[in-house]
């Protein structure tokens, strides 16, 4: 599968996908959210995958936002099916994959950049990282996710904060408040994701799965989210795979996945 926007790459059980736009700041546009959509339901169904590792090409940019000339245009019918296209094409189907996605976030992430990133199952981020939603300097609010998924991470006040005044944060304060996981320098991005991407590889896929489910549970005001890892972890039960975890431990090798 080729793309015009994305570079794939895959290492043992990894999928690097890098969005390859360096020209407009890798700036999310409809063909490279429709290729992006592609790309990942091709990683969940491909079983040599079990990670896939999410970045920006170049050193200035994961994504500096959307492509506003797309929709400067728009009225209220319109902006609305765009927001609820791309949540639904590549924000939803991220955070919902059973394939666990890192991002690597590499220079700029703003607006739809950060929103993709926040998506993704955890970050990393670069050195030179900056961050933000600046939609509202734009007379919009963020239309992916973000209003939801940023105080989901750092909590309401510091969500606020950022929405409202449209500023950007470096990597640090990203870091300090939760927003990403860890901070390297950019020579060390990917091979660090690379590094927890193969810490996850030696796990049960189907557990993970299970897992994600679960967490993601906590978040549907719809779903009891205890009754649904209780749910989840019976089901780990009739598998395979919890055969194996238990035989390995008790006979003290490591499991085969």
């Amino acid at each position: 599968m080729s793309f015009q926007n994305l570079l794939v790459q895959d290492t043992d059980l990894v999928r690097l996908i890098t969005i390859n736009r360096p020209d407009q700041l890798n700036a999310l546009n409809k063909a490279t959210i429709q290729e992006l959509h592609e790309a990942l339901k091709a990683a969940e169904r491909a079983s040599e995958v079990r990670v896939v590792i999410l970045t920006g090409s170049g050193e200035k940019a994961f994504v500096a936002g959307a492509d506003i000339k797309e929709f400067a245009s728009f009225d209220i019918t319109q902006g609305k099916q765009l927001a609820a296209k791309g949540q639904e094409l590549l924000f939803d189907l991220i955070e919902n994959m059973s394939t666990p996605v890192i991002a690597a976030v590499n220079g700029f992430a703003l607006g739809g950049g950060l929103e993709l990133a926040m998506s993704c199952h955890f970050r990393i981020a670069s050195e030179n990282a900056r961050m933000g939603l600046p939609e509202v300097s734009l007379g919009v609010i963020p239309g992916y996710g973000g209003t939801q998924r940023l105080a989901r991470l750092v909590g309401k006040g510091k969500a606020m904060e950022l929405i409202i005044t449209a500023g950007m944060i470096p990597a640090e304060d990203a870091l300090r408040w939760g927003l990403v996981n860890y901070m390297v320098p950019q020579v060390d991005l990917i091979t660090t994701a690379a590094k927890y991407a193969a810490q996850i590889c030696k796990n049960s896929p189907m557990a993970i799965a299970s897992a994600i489910r679960a967490v993601n549970a906590g978040y549907d005001k719809k779903v009891d989210g205890f009754v649904k890892e209780i749910e989840e972890f019976g089901k780990c039960f009739g598998t395979p795979e919890f055969v194996e975890g238990t035989t390995a431990f008790m006979e003290k090798r490591k499991a085969a996945f």
